[in-house]
């Protein structure tokens, strides 16, 4: 590996220009794809397998027609103080509204509240429902413009008027809290390289990266039915490890540099030994990322594989662009340990070099382990309590900020019609085997009446044929509730018995019943893909070590720092703490996907760091080095570097946490916090104080083991032989 790599270092520093133009070349088409692309609509939401998802695809088949998957708004009305909405001027306001609401080219239907008994029984509350044809994200401007100009008519006539659904969705934007993570991302790289030379290479081979991927997926994002937040992830993580892996590439170079390499034989060795590590890092956060695909969620597993993907590129354009990229800059990328004039710390000759900071950290681990060790696994277990009250859902209208409309619909629909009725659940029962269709759907509702916490139930519904009827069931509790959870399984439950009775199968649906499957559908994925994703990077880290213990090591330290971010994602986003300062407008339960999609995405950065620090330790371990004095030499070389590259990480991830949409910012939250603790408390603090415990019994491998792998020489080991004379046709004396 390290070999291969060293000629590919070599060759993209001499052929910089080729290289280079391949790049722009990629990014140009990726640019040009993504450009003349058609516009990618709503990503539809699918769960294959779950109960709700089979009744929705029933509804297709027996409805035919009805727009199932088409946009709908409610216009909720409220009269003034004193009046209702049965009062003649009101009733006549409403009426005008919902002939302007219909006049729309892109609108199925619209309900009248008189008609459809829409009232509250105070009779203070309506709400209008209407139906389009096409997805939210669909939607034409003219459309939404219609339906914000026909509420805004009825406001001036005196009406409180709001409006709920998903016909005023929007594209959700991150803000500028974005381009603030990858500014502090370019002045922690000034800081650690003294070089704005040197400190733009990362962010300019990162963005080209993302550039890259990004513009693919949203040339694809039509024809894969890609939604918008599978390209926000992309570019997350995408920024995050491109700039990681450049940063090492970098660093080890400016290393290479100092001990008096020539610059093309330091980018070959800098790429045969850090990239190497790049690759098996990226190989890990590419396991996490496409063991999504595990879950059986389409959207989780088109994220995964985007994301994925991105990371590939990232770890391309380390191996090669990077080094070409030296080449351009020549003497600009100065040796480490001369900071130049730019931060006035340039080393001067013959100045004895003092201990940097991971050096005296390190030192005072190994002198110190078990009060570390324990101070550590104290104070992440800490931060996990609040997981133990993790609640999951799917954010409706309840979680938007009460400053929308759409909040203040939903409210509104609480106060009239009660808590439940935002979410309603669609029975739909399927009688086509039965003797007497008419009969079984009057057994199911009158069965579904005696269940508790059921508030209201519709008539059936019967399709053309007959065969097929819709039963619309109001909750007493809100969506998210037990409660209501536990109602659905009722119906389950009740519609088992009446299967059994007549053949007929009685499936419930809708928004609420599907959150509760998605849960549910999670719940149950997340120790399959624990197993398989664990499983696969452990094995990839015993190649990668040589070791049994130490990759055991990184997978303990993982669970601890993902339950420690977990903890915190609830104390944030349901609990409410700090709230505030994340911009978090209302608390409400943890999103369902949320724990499994950080367990692959920080299982996969949190073996970053794992491979890039301790294979500095292994490498001094197999040159002769004891091995509390290699976590010592391991930290020297490699402490501040990962130190960076964490903080550049979470610099990234938390400019996500300004993005509009919850899905985006919880997770940006979540990573960047992760980081934070996998970084600096488990690969900082834990790792070096066990590797200090275990001694050499660390690097224990059984021999029979040792054989059978192969050596990946991840070390650079090979390397060592040459001379630096640079004749670069000479070959390797080892390999």
């Amino acid at each position: 590996m390290a070999t291969f790599l060293y000629k590919l270092g070599r060759l993209s520093f001499r052929r910089r220009h080729f290289v280079a133009l391949i790049w722009v070349a990629l990014l140009t088409l990726a640019g040009v794809g993504a450009a003349s692309a058609p516009a990618a609509g709503n990503s539809s939401f699918s769960i294959p397998g779950t109960e709700a998802q089979k009744a929705f695809d029933l509804l297709e088949q027996r409805f035919p027609g009805t727009s199932a998957d088409g946009a709908t708004a409610r216009v909720v009305f409220k009269a003034p103080s004193g009046e209702k909405m049965t009062d003649p001027g009101n009733k006549a306001t409403v009426k005008e509204t919902v002939k302007e609401l219909s006049d729309g080219s892109e609108v199925v239907r619209v309900t009248d509240p008189y008609q459809a008994k829409a009232v509250s029984k105070d009779g203070t509350i309506a709400y209008a429902q209407v139906s389009y044809k096409v997805s939210g994200m669909e939607l034409d401007d003219a459309a939404k413009d219609a339906l914000k100009d026909s509420a805004q008519d009825a406001r001036e006539a005196g009406l409180t008027v709001e409006i709920g659904g998903d016909a005023l969705q929007a594209v959700p934007h991150t803000g500028s809290s974005e381009i603030i993570g990858i500014a502090v991302a370019a002045v922690v790289l000034v800081i650690t390289f003294g070089s704005l030379v040197a400190a733009g290479l990362p962010l300019l081979t990162a963005l080209i990266g993302v550039g890259i991927g990004v513009s693919a997926i949203t040339g694809l994002a039509s024809a894969l039915d890609l939604g918008s937040t599978t390209s926000t992830l992309a570019m997350m993580i995408g920024l995050a490890v491109g700039i990681d892996y450049a940063l090492f590439i970098v660093s080890r170079y400016r290393a290479e540099l100092a001990e008096g390499r020539e610059r093309e034989e330091a980018a070959g060795r800098a790429v045969g030994t850090a990239g190497s590590a790049v690759v098996f890092a990226g190989l890990t956060v590419v396991i996490a990322l496409v063991g999504l695909s595990v879950v059986n969620i389409p959207m989780l597993t088109k994220m995964g594989i985007a994301a994925a993907g991105t990371v590939a590129i990232a770890v391309l354009i380390a191996l090669t662009m990077v080094p070409a990229l030296l080449g351009y800059a020549g003497r600009k990328v100065r040796p480490m340990g001369e900071k130049g004039k730019l931060l006035g710390r340039a080393k001067k000759k013959d100045q004895p070099a003092k201990p940097n900071l991971g050096t005296r950290w390190a030192s005072f681990v190994v002198r110190r382990p078990v009060a570390v060790l324990l101070l550590g696994v104290i104070g992440l277990g800490a931060a996990a309590v609040p997981a133990t009250s993790l609640e999951l859902g799917l954010p409706d209208d309840g979680s938007q900020p009460t400053s929308t409309t759409q909040r203040r619909a939903y409210d509104l629909l609480s106060e009239g019609f009660g808590p439940g009725f935002n979410g309603p659940l669609m029975v739909v029962v399927d009688a086509k085997g039965s003797d007497d269709p008419k009969a079984v759907f009057a057994e199911t509702g009158d069965e579904i009446k005696g269940l508790k916490d059921v508030v209201t139930v519709t008539p059936a519904q019967p399709n053309k044929a007959g065969d097929t009827a819709t039963i619309t069931v109001i909750p007493g509790s809100k969506p998210s509730s037990v409660t209501t959870e536990n109602l659905v399984h009722g119906i389950r439950d009740a519609g088992a018995g009446i299967k059994a009775d007549t053949g007929a199968n009685v499936l419930v649906t809708g928004s609420t019943a599907m959150n509760i499957d998605v849960s549910e559908k999670l719940n149950d994925a997340l120790v399959p893909y624990l197993v398989l994703v664990v499983g696969l990077a452990f094995l990839l880290l015993i190649v990668v070590f040589r070791s049994i213990l130490v990759p055991l090591k990184a997978a303990l330290g993982f669970l601890l720092s993902v339950m420690a971010a977990l903890g915190a994602v609830v104390a944030v986003f349901q609990w409410g703490w700090l709230s505030g300062l994340m911009g978090v407008e209302q608390t409400g339960p943890v999103m369902s996907m949320m724990p499994i999609f950080m367990v692959g995405v920080v299982f996969g950065l949190a073996m970053d760091y794992e491979v890039f620090l301790v294979t500095r330790m292994r490498e001094a371990y197999v040159h002769g080095e004891k091995p509390a004095q290699a976590v010592v030499t391991g930290f020297r070389h490699g402490a501040r570097v990962v130190t960076a590259a964490a903080v550049i990480m979470m610099a990234v991830f938390a400019g996500f946490i300004g993005s509009s949409e919850s899905m985006v910012k919880m997770i940006g939250f979540g990573l960047a916090i992760a980081v934070f603790f996998d970084a600096f408390v488990v690969r900082m603090a834990i790792v070096p104080a066990v590797l200090a415990l275990l001694g050499r019994k660390a690097w224990w491998l059984p021999k029979w083991l040792d054989r059978a792998l192969p050596n990946v020489d991840v070390e650079g080991e090979g390397l060592r032989t040459r001379t630096d004379s640079g004749d670069e046709d000479r070959e390797l004396v080892r390999a």
